[in-house]
C-alpha cells in the first residue's frame, strides 16, 4: 500500500468526499436488499428448474457471491478509514494484555449479533486484521459469527425447548471464547500469510497514520486502496469456495446420517463432526436438516455436534481462509474449534 496520502490532494473539495461516502452507503445498502430477488432472476434465466437440486445450487452461488463480495467491499474500506486514526500498535494496546479476555467476550458477542454465515464472517475477520486487533480476538468472532446466531437460537427453541437453546448458546459462546483466548496465547501471527502480516503489523504503512496530516479526503482513499489490495488477493478464492458450497449445498443423505448419529457408538459424534465439514449452509437453512434427523431418531448432541460443524468449519471457508491464513493456522484453527464441537457433542448427549 502506497503512502503518498499523507500529502494534501486539492482535486476536488472534502464535501464532495463526504457525499460521495454517503451515496456510496446508501447505494451499497439498495443493491445489498435486492440481491436475493437478482439471484431468483438469474435462476429464471436459465433453462434449469428452480426447484432442483441445480436450480438450488445455482440459486445460492448468485446470491452469496455478490452478498460476499459486498460485505468484503464495506468492512474493508470502513476499517481502512478507521485504521489512519489509530496504529497497529496503539489498538493491540487496547486489547491485549489483561483485557485480551474481554476482548475475546466482546468479539464473540458480536459474532451471535451477526447473521453471518463462515464465508460472510471472513470479510470482518480480514478486516479485524488489517486493523491491528489480537488475533486470538479476531478468531473469536469467526468462530462465533457462524456457530451461534438469533435464528439458529429461536428455531432451536421452537424445535427442542429454551433448556437445548440456551445450552447451545452458551456452549457455543464457550467455544469461541476458549478457541480464541487459546488461539491467542500461542502467538501465531507469523503463521499469517504474507500480506496480511505486513497489514496487521503495519509494516508498509509507516508515516501515513500521523492523524494531523491526514485530511478525511486522504483517509477515504486509504480506504479505498485497502479494498483494492484485500481484493487482489482473495476475490478469487471467495468466487472458488462459494462456487464449492454452491456444488454440496442442499445435498444432504439424511437417512444414511441418521443411522449414524442415532448409534450409541462413542465414534458418532466425531463421524458427524467429519461429515458436516464438506458440507456448506448457514445456521438458519441447517435446522431443517437437524429437525429431519432429529425426526429419525438421531442423538441431539450427535446432531448439534453436525450442525455445528458444517457451519463453522465448512471447506468453502477454509479455501477463502487459505488465502490469509497460512496451512499450519488452519489446522490449528480446524483442531482447536473440532476439540469444543466433540466436547459439546458428547456432553449434550450425557445431558438430554
Amino acid at each position: 500500500m502506497t503512502s503518498d496520502v499523507s500529502t494534501p490532494h486539492p482535486d476536488r473539495p472534502e464535501w464532495q468526499w463526504h457525499l460521495g461516502v454517503v451515496g456510496f452507503v446508501v447505494a451499497w445498502w439498495l443493491v445489498y436488499q435486492q440481491l436475493v430477488p437478482f439471484a431468483e432472476w438469474l435462476v429464471a434465466l436459465l433453462p434449469v428448474e428452480r426447484a432442483s437440486h441445480t436450480g438450488e445450487a445455482l440459486a445460492f452461488f448468485f446470491y452469496d457471491v455478490p452478498k460476499v463480495m459486498m460485505l468484503l467491499t464495506l468492512i474493508v474500506f470502513a476499517m481502512g478509514v478507521v485504521r489512519s486514526f489509530f496504529s497497529p500498535e496503539k489498538t493491540r494496546a487496547v486489547l491485549s494484555g489483561r483485557r485480551e479476555g474481554i476482548g475475546n467476550v466482546l468479539a464473540s458477542g458480536l459474532g451471535v449479533l451477526t447473521p453471518f454465515c463462515s464465508c460472510s464472517a471472513v470479510p470482518l475477520f480480514i478486516g479485524f486484521v488489517s486493523a491491528g486487533v489480537p488475533l486470538g480476538v479476531t478468531f473469536s468472532f469467526l468462530i462465533a459469527a457462524p456457530m451461534v446466531n438469533e435464528v439458529a437460537l429461536v428455531l432451536l427453541f421452537g424445535l427442542v425447548g429454551w433448556k437445548v437453546a440456551l445450552t447451545y448458546l452458551g456452549f457455543g459462546l464457550a467455544i469461541a471464547v476458549v478457541a480464541g483466548l487459546i488461539i491467542g496465547k500461542l502467538r501465531l501471527e507469523g503463521w499469517l500469510q504474507d500480506w496480511v502480516r505486513d497489514i496487521h503489523s503495519g509494516a508498509n504503512v509507516p508515516e501515513m497514520l500521523e492523524g494531523e496530516q491526514l485530511t478525511m479526503s486522504d483517509r477515504y482513499r486509504l480506504g479505498i486502496e485497502a479494498v483494492r489490495e484485500v481484493f487482489a488477493k482473495v476475490w478469487i478464492w471467495i468466487i472458488a469456495g462459494i462456487g464449492m458450497g454452491a456444488l454440496i449445498h442442499d445435498y444432504v443423505p439424511e437417512d444414511l446420517m441418521a443411522r449414524i448419529m442415532g448409534a450409541d457408538a462413542w465414534w458418532s459424534v466425531p463421524a458427524a463432526v467429519v461429515m458436516g465439514i464438506p458440507m456448506y449452509t448457514n445456521a438458519a437453512g441447517v435446522i431443517p436438516i437437524i429437525e429431519a434427523l432429529l425426526g429419525k431418531g438421531a442423538a441431539i448432541g450427535t446432531v448439534l455436534a453436525f450442525m455445528m460443524s458444517v457451519i463453522a468449519l465448512s471447506l468453502p471457508e477454509m479455501i477463502i481462509l487459505h488465502q490469509v491464513l497460512k496451512l499450519r493456522l488452519i489446522a490449528v484453527f480446524i483442531g482447536t474449534v473440532a476439540s469444543g464441537i466433540l466436547a459439546v457433542g458428547f456432553l449434550f448427549n450425557l445431558i438430554f
